[in-house]
Protein backbone atom coordinates (compact mmCIF):
# COMPACT_ATOMS: atom_id res chain seq x y z
CA UNK A 1 0.00 0.00 0.00
CA UNK A 2 0.85 3.67 -0.40
CA UNK A 3 -0.88 6.63 0.67
CA UNK A 4 -1.45 10.70 0.70
CA UNK A 5 -2.30 12.10 3.77
CA UNK A 6 -3.63 15.51 4.30
CA UNK A 7 -3.08 17.47 7.44
CA UNK A 8 -3.64 20.68 8.96
CA UNK A 9 -5.30 22.68 11.98
CA UNK A 10 -9.17 22.46 12.25
CA UNK A 11 -11.22 24.79 9.80
CA UNK A 12 -8.61 25.26 7.38
CA UNK A 13 -10.59 23.64 4.72
CA UNK A 14 -9.13 20.21 4.48
CA UNK A 15 -12.25 17.85 4.31
CA UNK A 16 -13.59 20.75 0.91
CA UNK A 17 -10.27 20.11 -1.13
CA UNK A 18 -10.41 16.68 0.04
CA UNK A 19 -13.71 16.48 -1.45
CA UNK A 20 -13.14 18.62 -4.45
CA UNK A 21 -10.01 16.52 -5.37
CA UNK A 22 -11.27 12.85 -5.25
CA UNK A 23 -14.64 13.70 -5.76
CA UNK A 24 -16.38 12.05 -2.39
CA UNK A 25 -18.46 13.54 -0.03
CA UNK A 26 -16.98 14.01 3.70
CA UNK A 27 -18.55 15.59 6.99
CA UNK A 28 -17.38 19.15 7.17
CA UNK A 29 -18.74 21.64 8.84
CA UNK A 30 -18.37 25.60 10.20
CA UNK A 31 -17.17 24.57 13.22
CA UNK A 32 -13.79 24.24 14.03
CA UNK A 33 -13.20 19.96 14.91
CA UNK A 34 -15.87 18.93 12.74
CA UNK A 35 -13.83 16.12 11.56
CA UNK A 36 -13.00 13.99 14.58
CA UNK A 37 -11.93 10.78 12.62
CA UNK A 38 -9.87 9.82 9.39
CA UNK A 39 -11.62 9.87 5.98
CA UNK A 40 -10.30 7.72 3.58
CA UNK A 41 -10.51 6.63 0.15
CA UNK A 42 -8.60 3.83 -1.38
CA UNK A 43 -8.30 3.21 -5.22
CA UNK A 44 -5.69 0.25 -6.19
CA UNK A 45 -2.98 -0.13 -3.67
CA UNK A 46 -3.37 3.88 -2.45
CA UNK A 47 -5.30 4.89 0.57
CA UNK A 48 -5.98 8.98 0.67
CA UNK A 49 -6.39 10.34 4.12
CA UNK A 50 -7.82 12.97 5.00
CA UNK A 51 -6.98 13.05 8.96
CA UNK A 52 -8.70 15.03 11.76
CA UNK A 53 -7.44 18.92 12.62
CA UNK A 54 -5.21 19.55 14.84
CA UNK A 55 -5.12 22.36 17.34
CA UNK A 56 -8.48 24.43 18.26
CA UNK A 57 -11.37 22.47 18.83
CA UNK A 58 -14.58 23.87 19.93
CA UNK A 59 -16.50 23.31 23.04
CA UNK A 60 -14.00 20.14 24.22
CA UNK A 61 -11.21 20.65 26.52
CA UNK A 62 -7.41 20.60 26.09
CA UNK A 63 -6.51 17.05 27.04
CA UNK A 64 -8.89 16.69 23.73
CA UNK A 65 -7.37 18.86 21.76
CA UNK A 66 -3.79 17.34 22.60
CA UNK A 67 -5.09 13.27 21.96
CA UNK A 68 -6.40 14.69 18.28
CA UNK A 69 -2.75 15.99 17.87
CA UNK A 70 -1.33 12.98 19.23
CA UNK A 71 -3.32 10.74 17.03
CA UNK A 72 -2.22 12.77 13.99
CA UNK A 73 1.46 12.30 14.97
CA UNK A 74 1.52 9.04 15.74
CA UNK A 75 -1.29 7.84 12.75
CA UNK A 76 2.05 9.64 10.51
CA UNK A 77 4.70 8.31 12.24
CA UNK A 78 3.74 4.67 12.27
CA UNK A 79 2.63 4.99 8.51
CA UNK A 80 5.32 7.31 7.19
CA UNK A 81 7.37 4.59 5.53
CA UNK A 82 4.00 4.39 2.63
CA UNK A 83 3.56 7.73 2.83
CA UNK A 84 4.54 9.20 -0.42
CA UNK A 85 2.84 12.93 -0.18
CA UNK A 86 1.64 15.00 2.70
CA UNK A 87 -0.20 17.81 1.68
CA UNK A 88 -0.45 20.15 4.99
CA UNK A 89 -3.43 22.42 4.56
CA UNK A 90 -2.74 25.94 6.00
CA UNK A 91 -4.99 28.90 6.64
CA UNK A 92 -3.90 31.63 3.76
CA UNK A 93 -5.85 34.21 6.20
CA UNK A 94 -4.87 33.45 9.16
CA UNK A 95 -1.40 31.60 9.33
CA UNK A 96 0.62 34.64 10.13
CA UNK A 97 -1.75 35.63 13.11
CA UNK A 98 -2.11 32.33 14.53
CA UNK A 99 1.25 32.15 14.37
CA UNK A 100 2.55 35.63 15.38
CA UNK A 101 0.03 34.74 18.13
CA UNK A 102 1.81 31.89 19.31
CA UNK A 103 5.09 33.08 19.38
CA UNK A 104 4.52 36.09 21.62
CA UNK A 105 3.58 33.68 23.82
CA UNK A 106 6.75 32.10 23.51
CA UNK A 107 5.37 28.64 21.48
CA UNK A 108 6.66 27.12 18.00
CA UNK A 109 3.37 27.14 16.49
CA UNK A 110 1.58 24.09 15.89
CA UNK A 111 1.70 24.76 12.28
CA UNK A 112 5.73 25.22 12.13
CA UNK A 113 6.13 22.43 13.94
CA UNK A 114 4.01 19.74 12.02
CA UNK A 115 5.73 21.28 8.92
CA UNK A 116 9.00 20.28 10.14
CA UNK A 117 7.53 17.00 11.37
CA UNK A 118 6.21 15.87 7.99
CA UNK A 119 9.26 17.20 6.31
CA UNK A 120 11.22 15.06 8.71
CA UNK A 121 8.82 12.01 8.45
CA UNK A 122 7.07 11.97 4.83
CA UNK A 123 9.09 11.67 1.57
CA UNK A 124 7.03 14.33 0.07
CA UNK A 125 5.66 17.83 1.18
CA UNK A 126 3.40 20.04 -0.47
CA UNK A 127 2.07 23.38 1.18
CA UNK A 128 -1.78 24.48 0.20
CA UNK A 129 -2.49 27.23 1.38
CA UNK A 130 -6.18 28.08 1.20
CA UNK A 131 -8.63 30.53 1.39
CA UNK A 132 -6.69 32.63 -0.47
CA UNK A 133 -9.60 34.11 -2.42
CA UNK A 134 -9.85 36.40 1.02
CA UNK A 135 -6.44 37.64 0.96
CA UNK A 136 -5.54 40.80 -0.85
CA UNK A 137 -1.87 41.09 -0.87
CA UNK A 138 -1.13 37.01 -2.10
CA UNK A 139 2.27 37.81 -2.27
CA UNK A 140 3.27 39.64 0.63
CA UNK A 141 1.01 36.89 2.22
CA UNK A 142 2.91 34.08 0.73
CA UNK A 143 6.18 35.17 1.08
CA UNK A 144 5.38 35.59 4.86
CA UNK A 145 4.35 32.30 5.52
CA UNK A 146 7.04 30.52 3.64
CA UNK A 147 9.49 32.61 5.54
CA UNK A 148 7.46 31.21 8.75
CA UNK A 149 7.97 27.89 7.50
CA UNK A 150 11.71 28.12 6.35
CA UNK A 151 11.92 28.59 3.06
CA UNK A 152 13.81 31.82 1.74
CA UNK A 153 11.26 34.28 0.31
CA UNK A 154 10.30 34.58 -2.24
CA UNK A 155 7.51 31.79 -2.57
CA UNK A 156 7.79 31.92 -5.78
CA UNK A 157 10.98 29.31 -5.46
CA UNK A 158 8.83 27.09 -3.52
CA UNK A 159 6.29 26.68 -6.47
CA UNK A 160 6.78 22.73 -6.59
CA UNK A 161 6.25 23.02 -2.51
CA UNK A 162 3.70 26.32 -1.70
CA UNK A 163 0.13 25.85 -3.76
CA UNK A 164 -2.24 28.55 -3.47
CA UNK A 165 -5.59 27.62 -3.78
CA UNK A 166 -9.43 28.29 -2.75
CA UNK A 167 -10.88 25.06 -2.07
CA UNK A 168 -14.46 26.14 -1.42
CA UNK A 169 -13.86 28.07 -5.06
CA UNK A 170 -12.96 25.32 -6.81
CA UNK A 171 -9.75 26.73 -7.44
CA UNK A 172 -6.92 23.81 -7.08
CA UNK A 173 -6.10 22.77 -10.53
CA UNK A 174 -2.09 23.52 -9.38
CA UNK A 175 -2.53 21.61 -6.39
CA UNK A 176 -4.61 18.56 -8.27
CA UNK A 177 -1.35 18.80 -11.03
CA UNK A 178 1.10 18.54 -8.50
CA UNK A 179 -0.32 15.53 -6.79
CA UNK A 180 -0.82 13.62 -10.51
CA UNK A 181 2.78 14.74 -11.12
CA UNK A 182 4.14 13.32 -7.75
CA UNK A 183 2.80 10.23 -8.62
CA UNK A 184 4.11 9.83 -12.48
CA UNK A 185 6.96 10.49 -10.45
CA UNK A 186 7.09 7.47 -7.95
CA UNK A 187 5.91 5.22 -11.19
CA UNK A 188 2.12 5.17 -10.33
CA UNK A 189 0.89 6.87 -13.20
CA UNK A 190 -1.73 4.27 -13.13
CA UNK A 191 -3.66 5.62 -9.81
CA UNK A 192 -4.34 9.10 -10.92
CA UNK A 193 -7.79 8.58 -12.09
CA UNK A 194 -8.49 8.49 -7.99
CA UNK A 195 -8.24 12.50 -8.24
CA UNK A 196 -11.63 13.83 -9.96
Amino acid sequence: MIEIVFAGRSNVGKSTLFSNLFGVRVRSGRKPGTTLKPNFVTYKDLIVTDLPGFGYVSGVGRDFNEKIKDFVVKYIEENSDRIVLAVHVVDGKSFLEIAERWESRGYIPVEVEMFEFLNEVCQRVFLAVNKMDKVDDRDEILDAIAEKLGMIPPWTRWRNVIFPISAKKGKIENLRNAIKERLVEIGRGDLIPVLK
